[in-house]
């Protein structure tokens, strides 16, 4: 098993659009690359959710078998729990499963492992950085401002943590006309990798759309990573 890129996806507020981004961003690299998602938010896992899967991951010699959809492997500890249960997991036991959900699954040769990382700052960033290789971080967020407050949080943690910042995507969920203000993301030499304005079949994800944005990014992913 190789995997060449690892990318992180995420901010430290939630709701601002992760799960969808990266689920979006898989289907349209899986177009000419081989492509897996680690969901690693934990207590609240989606990626099962958007690729409307409920199997059942196989054990293989104590090894977990990643679900197959649209040609994209998925781990999700949503497809491992049953659906009501809820993982009520101290900081330990957080850590741990996904520890299990890094070392213990078998994916085939992968070109990027997208990775869908939950909101914060805390110990489920701190374990995978520590587990993984982690080549490239994205950053997501929206024109809220306590998006881009806590966004430059996710940013301060990274920069401790020497994980090369990719870029950004802005996830213009309103739509709103006004200009946004890149001001801090040009200081900081962040590139914006692309937008997203309100797309109902990326807010009720459509695991068969083929978004012309995450299209756009996927190609300047694959130039920047290559």
């Amino acid at each position: 098993m190789a995997i060449k890129k690892i990318i992180a996806i995420g901010s430290a507020k939630g709701g601002v659009g992760k799960s969808s981004m990266t689920a979006s961003i898989a289907i349209s690299l899986s177009k000419n690359n081989k492509v897996g998602i680690l969901d690693a938010d934990i207590y609240g896992p989606n990626q099962h959710l958007l690729f409307n899967t409920d199997t059942k991951p196989k054990f293989e010699n104590k090894s977990i078998i990643p679900i197959s959809k649209q040609g994209i492997q998925i781990i999700s500890i949503g497809n491992i729990l049953n659906s009501e249960e809820a993982a009520i997991w101290r900081g330990p036991m957080l850590s741990g499963a996904i520890k299990k959900l890094i070392h213990s699954t078998k994916w085939d040769d992968l070109d990027y492992l997208l990775i869908d990382m939950p909101p914060g700052t805390g110990d489920a960033y701190l374990t995978i950085f520590n587990e993984l290789n982690v080549d490239h971080f994205i950053l997501v967020t929206t024109e809220n401002r306590l998006a881009l407050s806590d966004l430059k949080k996710t940013i301060t943690m990274l920069n401790k943590l020497n994980i090369n910042i990719l870029g950004y995507i802005r996830n213009n969920i309103l739509n709103m006309q006004d200009k946004f203000d890149d001001t801090f993301f040009k200081s900081n030499d962040i590139t914006h990798l692309g937008t997203f304005l309100f797309d109902k079949k990326i807010y009720n994800f459509d695991c068969e759309y083929n978004s012309d944005v995450s299209n756009q990014i996927s190609k300047i992913i694959y130039i920047k990573t290559k």
